[in-house]
């Protein structure tokens, strides 16, 4: 079975004002191309090549501008618009028609990793669970502003939002791999205090089915949500280009 992907590049970027008044935020540049090519490249390197695009109602015809019918990228391109946020389950709702009864991989479109998603998808498909996270090992305070698993082994044991004591530093990146079913789950969640539904949710879910998974990259992984993040990002991205362009994965996301 061929994975299918998605990548969620919706909502307003508020914190990236006044960037985000003339440009989608996942238009803005991280080193030398718009942040939108990266998930792009990650979802070629685990061999998918049919892609659906959210996006926001906000500088949504910049997307369909630049990546086209997705002929360009080697890949086919769908389009659904998110009206208004609701939360990363309910932008992925939108994909319900798209998926079908496949498996597949969902990005956020400002997640940025530099080593293949091959070997982590292959893993998804040839084990049980109905939901794989990708952890990434960072510093007590990252930890702290982020969901955090809790693991033994490569099975998570426990998720927890934005813990003021981590009990771990493994943060849940927004790479998951899921199955059809979690449409069925997303439809059932109940908004939380801020309005919108929680990806936290669908883990605890599968958490409590014992269907939840986890997988450790051995990498960087960088984030584009704020001002901070996004200098971080593009001078962590020159850096790790100029030092390790010539290899493999990183070379194709580096070009």
């Amino acid at each position: 079975m061929t994975l299918k992907g998605v990548i969620l590049a919706g909502g307003t970027g508020s914190r990236l004002k006044p960037l985000t008044l003339c440009s989608n935020k996942h238009l803005l540049p991280v080193y030398n191309k718009p942040m939108i090519f990266y998930p792009i490249e990650m979802l070629k390197s685990a061999g998918v090549k049919d892609i659906l695009v959210i996006t926001g109602t906000h500088h949504a015809g910049a997307i369909f501008q630049l990546l086209g019918s997705g002929k360009d990228f080697g890949v086919k391109f769908t389009y659904r618009v998110q009206d208004e946020a609701g939360g990363i389950p309910s932008a992925i709702l939108l994909a319900e028609d798209f998926v079908g009864k496949d498996k597949f991989i969902s990005i956020n479109g400002d997640n940025i990793i530099f080593e293949s998603l091959k070997q982590f998808a292959e893993e998804f498909e040839k084990n049980r669970e109905e939901m794989q996270i990708l952890l990434y090992k960072g510093t007590r305070e990252e930890a702290q502003k982020s969901g955090v698993a809790a693991f033994k082994g490569n099975t998570v044991i426990d998720v927890i939002e934005k813990p003021k004591d981590p009990p771990t530093n493994y943060i849940i990146i927004g790479i998951y791999f899921m199955n059809s079913n979690v449409f069925e789950i997303i439809r059932k969640l109940k908004p939380s205090a801020r309005g919108e539904t929680e990806v936290t949710d669908v883990q605890r879910h599968y958490l409590q089915k014992k269907s939840l998974r986890a997988e450790f990259l051995k990498g960087k992984w960088l984030d584009a949500g704020d001002f901070d993040d996004l200098m971080h990002a593009n001078i962590e991205t020159e850096k790790l280009c100029r030092q390790n362009g010539s290899e493999g994965f990183k070379q194709k996301i580096c070009k």
